[in-house]
C-alpha cells in the first residue's frame, strides 16, 4: 500500500507524511487550542485587584485580509487622517464660489477679472497717461473707489438734471464751493461718473499741486491746473471740465453765510467757454456746507503753514483727528440748463461787459437754484 503525501509537503517525510504533523498543521491546533481553552482562574488571599479597563482601540473593525500584528503595527490612520485631506475638489470650488456670492454679490466673478485685467495691465505697462497726467485706470479703480461709499453710504448724494449734461462734446460745469474741505469737487467726480458716464476734469488751485501725494493723485484722477490756457486745451479736446469760481472764499466762509455765493472772481471760465463754443451748465449743491461748520478761523497761524486758513469747527481740533470726520450730511445736487456760447461772435471773449454778463447769469442761476433746493430738504441730515 502506498504511503499518502499530503499535497505541499513535496513528499519530504516529516511534513504531513502521515507519521508527523507540518508545522502549519501544528500552528493552526495551537491557535485553535488558545482560543477554545479557558484560563484557570487563581485564587488570591490578599484584596482583590481592580484592573483598569482597557483602551479602546482607535481603529474598531480591521479592513478584510487584514491580521491583527498588521493592524497592530499600522499607524492609527483615523486619528492622523487630516481633516481636509478626503475633500473632492469640486466640493472646494463650490464652498468658494458659495463663500464668495455670499461676501461680494453675484457679479463678483466679473469683478474679479476687472481687477486682474487691471493687475496685468499695470505689470505691463499698457495703460495710457494723457498729456495732463490724467491716468483712467487709478481714477477709476482707486479713487472713485474709495469715494463711491462716502457718496452712496455717508452723504446719500441725489443727483437732478443729469440729462444737461451732454453725452459728447466738451462742456464747462460751474458749481458753487462749499464745506471748510473741496469735498464737494470729489463727490462732483463721483456722481457724473456714476450718472452721466463721463470723466470729469475738474480745474484745482495750485496749492493742491504743491502739496506732496496729494498733488500726484489729483492729476492722475484727472485734475489739472485753474488756468484759462489748459481749461481752453481739454474744452476744445471734447472733455467734461469742472470749475469752482468762488474758490477758497467760497468752501472757507463762515457757517452763519453758508449757501451765500461769493463773488465769481474775472470771468476766466466764461472766456475759455466762448473760445470753444462750449456749453457752460450751472450745478448748485446742497448739504456740503454742513460736513464742517466753520465757526472761527486762526489767520497768523494759517499764514505761517502756507494756508489760506485754518479752520476751526465744533469738533476740530477739539477732537483731534476725530473733528477730521465729516457730518453726515443729505445732498442735493442738480445741474441747470445748458447757458450755451455758439452763439457769440469770435471777439467776444475778449468783451468785459459781454464776459461780465453771462458770469453773473450763470451766478444767479446757481444762487436761484440753492433757494430752491433748500426749500425742498426736509432737514440737514436727511
Amino acid at each position: 500500500m502506498a504511503d499518502i503525501i499530503p499535497i505541499g509537503t513535496g513528499g519530504r517525510p516529516g511534513r504531513g507524511s502521515g507519521r508527523t504533523s507540518s508545522a502549519a498543521a501544528r500552528g493552526l491546533a495551537a491557535t485553535q487550542a488558545s482560543r477554545t481553552s479557558k484560563p484557570t482562574p487563581k485564587v488570591i488571599d490578599a484584596e482583590p485587584i481592580i484592573a483598569p479597563a482597557p483602551a479602546k482601540p482607535i481603529i474598531q473593525a480591521a479592513e478584510p485580509g487584514v491580521t491583527a500584528a498588521q493592524l497592530a503595527a499600522e499607524p492609527a490612520r483615523t486619528k492622523d487622517r487630516s481633516p481636509l485631506g478626503g475633500i473632492p475638489l469640486a466640493d472646494w470650488q463650490h464652498a468658494i464660489r458659495t463663500g464668495a456670492a455670499e461676501v461680494f454679490g453675484e457679479g463678483w466673478e466679473p469683478q474679479l477679472a476687472s481687477f486682474l485685467a487691471f493687475l496685468r495691465r499695470r505689470l505691463s505697462g499698457a495703460y495710457e497717461v494723457d498729456e495732463f497726467g490724467f491716468d483712467r485706470d487709478i481714477a477709476e479703480r482707486l479713487v472713485l473707489a474709495i469715494l463711491r461709499p462716502l457718496k452712496e453710504k455717508w452723504f446719500r448724494v441725489e443727483v437732478r438734471g443729469v440729462d444737461n449734461i451732454p453725452a459728447e462734446g466738451g462742456a464747462l460745469i460751474v458749481s458753487n464751493h462749499s464745506g471748510t474741505l473741496p469735498m464737494d469737487g470729489l463727490m462732483t467726480m463721483v456722481s457724473i461718473h456714476d450718472h452721466a458716464g463721463r470723466d470729469l476734469r475738474p480745474l484745482g488751485a495750485d496749492l493742491v499741486f504743491r502739496s506732496p501725494f496729494v498733488g500726484a493723485i489729483a492729476r492722475k484722477a484727472g485734475a489739472t491746473l485753474a488756468c484759462s490756457e489748459d481749461a481752453e486745451r481739454m474744452l476744445s479736446k471734447g472733455e467734461l471740465v469742472g470749475v469752482w469760481p468762488e474758490g477758497f472764499k467760497g468752501i472757507g466762509k463762515p457757517y452763519a453765510e453758508r449757501y451765500k455765493l461769493q463773488r465769481f472772481g474775472r470771468g476766466g471760465f466764461v472766456s475759455a467757454a466762448i473760445r470753444t463754443g462750449v456749453p457752460i451748465i450751472p450745478l448748485s449743491v446742497v448739504g456740503a456746507e454742513e460736513i464742517y461748520p466753520l465757526v472761527g478761523n486762526v489767520p497768523a497761524l494759517a499764514k505761517l503753514l502756507g494756508l489760506p486758513y485754518l479752520p476751526i469747527t465744533p469738533f476740530f481740533p477739539l477732537l483731534g483727528p476725530l473733528g477730521l470726520v465729516p457730518l453726515p450730511s443729505k445732498w442735493l445736487m442738480e445741474f441747470g440748463e445748458p447757458i450755451r456760447t455758439d452763439e457769440f461772435d469770435a471777439g467776444a471773449a475778449d468783451d468785459p461787459m459781454l464776459v461780465f454778463n453771462v458770469t453773473d447769469q450763470v451766478r444767479e442761476s446757481i444762487q436761484q437754484t440753492l433757494y430752491s433746493l433748500l426749500m425742498q430738504r426736509q432737514s440737514v441730515f436727511r
